[in-house]
């Protein structure tokens, strides 16, 4: 997600644009709210996505909560730092064949080098379909180089 603005350089005003990273264009993501601590990612689920039982396969669902706590957590970072996954935990509570997806991300709590992040993915009707949680590091100096 290096192509996303950092959070201290001034940004327009945004509603809706492209996830810029090449998980995005591989899922066609959304990103519809991006502030410090929360990022909204959405997503149309249909066939193309589906596991060998005809639902959203959990690895989709997985891959657009992943990408929604990384925006919502990667607005709370400054100049110099950057950060990585510690651990991923996703309940699956609804199954889903065709439906528009809202991945709600926020992060819960935020020390000085780790943090949690929360994620809400409901669907048009909202619904839950799925709940995410992470638990983030943030990297400084020489680890941080180059991410």
């Amino acid at each position: 997600m290096n192509d996303l603005k950092h959070p201290t350089e001034q940004r327009p005003e945004r509603t809706r644009e492209r996830f810029p990273a090449p998980i995005g264009e591989l899922f066609d993501l959304t990103l519809t709210q991006d502030e410090p601590g929360k990022a909204t990612i959405e997503f149309e689920a249909t066939a193309r996505f589906a596991n060998p039982m005809g639902t959203l396969h959990g690895g989709v669902l997985c891959d657009i909560a992943d990408a929604a706590m990384g925006a919502a957590y990667r607005g709370t970072v400054s100049e110099g730092e950057t950060f990585t996954t510690l651990e991923l935990k996703i309940n699956f509570l609804r199954p889903v064949w065709n439906a528009k997806l809202s991945a709600q991300a926020h992060v819960i709590s935020r020390g000085k080098t780790v943090g949690m992040v929360q994620c809400d993915i409901v669907d048009e009707r909202g619904r839950l379909i799925a709940r995410a949680s992470s638990t983030c590091m943030t990297l400084r100096g020489q680890v941080a180089a180059g991410r």
